[in-house]
This record gives C-alpha cells, structure tokens and sequence, in this order.
C-alpha cells in the first residue's frame, strides 16, 4: 500500500526527530536549503527521501510540517510556492496570523518534544478547527496528543511539554552528580536514573504526582529525609519559575 506523502520545511533536530517518528507511515520530502544537509537527513533518518532544495520548492495541495528557526519565517516564505492544503507549524512563540506568510487552506500550531523521535512525544496543538481530528491523528504517529482551545494555552504548553525534556535533563544529571558524589560509579548512577524515569514515566499515567510521593515518603525515612533537602532548595519554586519564564518569552517571540 502507498504510504501518504508529507513534507517537513527545515532539516534540523526537531524536523529529524518527527521524521523519525513518521517515517514508518508517510513517505517524506524534505525542503532546505543546503544539499549536503538534507543528504546527511536523510542518512540520519535511515530511509530515503525526496530531497528538495528551497528554491525549487513548490507545495500545491501538499501538508507541510514547518520545522524552521522563527526568525527564519519571513525568508523561507518568500521560497515557497504554491498553496498547501494543511501547514502545521512547530516554531514557538508564533501565532497562526503570522503563518498566513505562507498560502495555506488551514493552519494549526503544534508543539512536539524530541521525545517524537522514539514515538514517545507529547504534542499540543491548536488552530483550524476543521483540521483537528487530521492534525490529532498525524501527530498521533509520534506520541500523545492534546488539543487546546487557543494559542495563549500553547504557549504555556510549550513551556511544559515542549521545553520539559530540557528541564527532566537537568534533574537527571543532577540526581547521577549527587550518587557520584556520596561513593556511587558513574555508569552505575546513569543505569539507576534511567530505570527510574522509565519505571516512573509509567506510574506517572495513572497517579497523581502527590499520591506517588505519599506512597514512596514513610514518616522519618530516607525520602523524607532527601524531599525535605529539595524544598529547602526551592526546586518546586524553581520548577514553577522555569514555566513562567518559558511561557514569558513564548509570549516575546511573536
């Protein structure tokens, strides 16, 4: 069976991990500007692509995943040719009006995570109602989806789905630096972590957040003992402040 077509707009880390995660169900083109870029994409990717330099790309009737720099926008507009059928964007901080620089029949934001590239992403999205359940099950190929009633819900979702991956990174070496330093080996801290994001990425699905934490903290315990530090340290006020930032400058960047 033919697999439906899509073309990404951008050959960088984000585009490569959605292709990733949709390479087993669409065949893809991706549009950039230098050659050698889109060869090693494609390499990456470990499939073959249609390889389109920018200059020459023409989008009638196509869906569109926009996978460039926001600054880049107004350039890459100018390029393109052509009206697509659906543009899904994934820059942060732009709005759907500011799409409309590229000709397009419907427009949604999205924001998926790098976790895409395992299939594991948690993208939001927003936009043209009329391409919603079409824009649910395409990023569905990647991950969890969640539909949100408008941007200004987006942009604060993309300080938490989108920017999170960056914010558990430091936790989780923060947490290996801490093993390390009380005696623990290195590779033996990262084998820990990592079991215990996975085993905890699952329980998270069905629990609240403080009905783990209750479960696990026993009255003068060891837990107690190490959560007691981590709010002496403010990491839930840091956490909190990380989202408010974040969703600050998505607000900037339109």
């Amino acid at each position: 069976m033919t697999k439906p077509s899509i073309s990404l707009i951008g050959n960088g880390k984000m585009a490569l991990a959605i292709a990733q995660g949709l390479k087993k169900f669409y065949s893809i083109e991706v549009i950039g500007r230098n050659p050698k870029n889109l060869d090693e994409f494609e390499k990456a990717l470990g499939v073959t692509i249609q390889k389109t330099p920018l200059e020459n790309a023409v989008c009638e009737g196509k869906t569109l995943i926009l996978c460039v720099k926001p600054a880049n926008l107004t350039e890459v507009s100018q390029k393109i040719h052509g009206r697509a059928y659906a543009l899904y964007s994934v820059l942060a901080g732009t709005s759907l009006e500011s799409l409309h620089l590229l000709e397009a029949d419907g427009y949604v934001r999205t924001m998926p995570n790098l976790a895409a590239e395992v299939g594991l992403s948690m993208t939001s999205l927003t936009g043209d109602s009329t391409l919603r359940e079409e824009a649910i099950a395409l990023f569905s190929s990647i991950g969890m989806t969640v539909w949100l009633e408008s941007e200004k819900e987006l942009d604060i979702a993309t300080a938490l789905s989108g920017s999170g991956p960056a914010y558990l990174a430091l936790i989780a070496e923060a947490l290996c630096d801490g093993a390390v330093r009380e005696g623990l080996k290195r590779p033996d801290a990262m084998s820990l972590m990592r079991g215990l994001f996975k085993g905890f990425g699952e329980l998270i699905q069905t629990s609240h957040p403080a009905i783990l934490k209750d479960g696990v903290m026993s009255p003068g315990g060891t837990t107690a003992a190490g959560y007691g530090a981590l709010e002496l340290a403010g990491v839930r006020y840091g956490c909190m402040e990380a989202i408010r930032c974040a969703h600050k400058k998505a607000k900037e960047m339109k």
